[in-house]
């Protein structure tokens, strides 16, 4: 859904980088779920900081041969602009968020408030571990805000799980795998620490893993 230039101060290099942005569409019988909704519009200091390049949402969907109203369900793995830009499409429909993610945006100064409350905004906050379907289930990923969540769903092929950004990239959840992997199998210490939820994670035994600002897919290396 476009991309935006992060600033070598926040891309922890000496040079600028270029992030996609993707949502996901999910085809359920309960109906269609859409994992993030793109970049909203943002104030002059915001827009000139991180000069996005935008998809419009509806262009998107159409690609996918839906409109916004044919979405049922929206989530969000946060409620940064870049996550949730297209929620104010989706008023009367339900917007899945952590009660945590949904209170400190709520609080300001780490989003665009137009973004969160709009007319028709209507949130299902959870708290923690959901079922929100059969085979649908969120669950807390915090670290790059302390409400982010992902959704895991199972398909016939394995689950997937959209990870949105709890890491920024796949090869940054494939070193947590390992070391989740080398932490179980009971090397000895030194080894490097993971992210606390990916031994949760890896108990669905994902088949794939995408994420919110990266190209690439992880999938694990032992399976064909």
């Amino acid at each position: 859904m476009g991309y935006f230039v992060r600033p070598a101060s926040e891309a922890g290099t000496a040079r600028p980088r270029v992030d996609p942005v993707f949502g996901y569409l999910v085809r359920r019988a309960e109906g269609l779920l859409l994992f993030d909704t793109g970049m909203g519009a943002v104030d002059r200091g915001t827009e000139g900081h991180y000069r996005p390049r935008r998809r419009p949402l509806t262009d998107a969907l159409a690609a996918a041969g839906v409109t916004p109203a044919d979405i049922s369900t929206v989530v969000n793995c946060h409620l940064h602009f870049d996550h949730c830009g297209g929620n104010p499409l989706f008023g009367g429909k339900p917007i899945v968020v952590q009660a945590t993610e949904l209170a400190t945006a709520r609080r300001g100064g780490c989003t665009t408030d137009e973004l969160v409350d709009f007319p028709g905004a209507t949130y299902q906050q959870l708290t923690g571990e959901t079922e929100l379907w059969p085979g649908f289930r969120i669950m807390p990923t915090p670290g790059h805000t302390e409400g982010h969540q992902s959704l895991a769903v199972q398909q016939d092929d394995g689950t997937v799980i959209l990870a949105g950004q709890a890491h920024d990239f796949a090869s940054h959840f494939a070193s947590d795998e390992m070391a989740h992997r080398a932490i179980r199998d009971g090397l000895e210490p030194p080894l490097p620490a993971c992210r606390p939820w990916t031994e949760r994670l890896m108990e669905f035994d994902p088949r794939r893993v995408l994420f919110a600002h990266d190209c690439s897919v992880w999938e694990p290396a032992d399976k064909g």
